[in-house]
């Protein structure tokens, strides 16, 4: 028998998260291996453990989206799951930019959440349909006030925000371009700086908006 999927539950809710870990318990191809409440309890249960899987919600104390960051660029073969009662699309937009491998909602049935773990075991990425098709529809003043991309990007510049928007990261954009990632995060770091926007994802809701306008 194939050994088991090794999954660490991270919510800050015990209700949740016991009712989570008993679903996930009960099934032959699973073990829970931690449980924690906070973005730090995340990120040392996947240092310490590497679980296959984690299950964490974005409104965890410390910023789970954070944890799912850290996770991703530290620990890759960590694969984070943000599950959250959260439907907005910005935050599912964040998520997946952080590096989560699937969004799901707190109100899913087990059978749901047992299918996603096994999903994102298995390289697959898990999205509710409707929640994939929403469009952001606000991102914080600063990405407001830069609804379009500015005039004076650079044609790299350019060339790097359009794989950016592709939720490419920056080893990927550095390896389609033949650049070394030093060089690509120089780029962003201008590309942040004229489009006045704080992170890559904001950096990637305006250039989609820009897109569709």
């Amino acid at each position: 028998m194939p050994d088991a999927i090794r999954v660490a539950v991270i919510d800050d809710h015990p209700m949740f998260r016991e009712g989570a870990v008993q679903i996930l318990a009960c099934m032959d191809d699973i073990e829970v291996v931690a449980e924690g409440a906070t973005a730090a309890d995340a990120l040392r249960v996947a240092e310490e453990l590497r679980p296959d899987v984690m299950l964490l919600d974005i409104g965890l104390p410390g910023n789970g989206l954070e944890a799912a960051a850290g996770i991703a660029r530290t620990f890759p073969t960590v694969r984070a799951v943000i599950l959250t009662a959260s439907e907005s699309a910005f935050d599912v937009a964040a998520a997946l930019q952080a590096g989560a491998r699937a969004y799901i909602l707190k109100g899913s049935s087990g059978a749901e959440v047992v299918e996603a773990v096994r999903a994102v075991f298995n390289g697959k990425s898990c999205v509710a349909p409707y929640l994939a098709a929403q469009r952001p529809v606000h991102m914080g003043k600063r990405a407001e006030d830069a609804a379009s991309k500015p005039n004076d990007l650079t044609g790299r510049e350019e060339e790097i925000l359009s794989l950016v928007s592709r939720g490419m990261t920056n080893k990927e954009i550095a390896s389609c371009l033949n650049l070394t990632e030093r060089a690509v995060k120089h780029h962003m770091t201008s590309i942040m700086r004229k489009s006045n926007v704080r992170n890559r994802v904001e950096a990637m809701l305006m250039f989609r908006r820009g897109a569709d306008a």
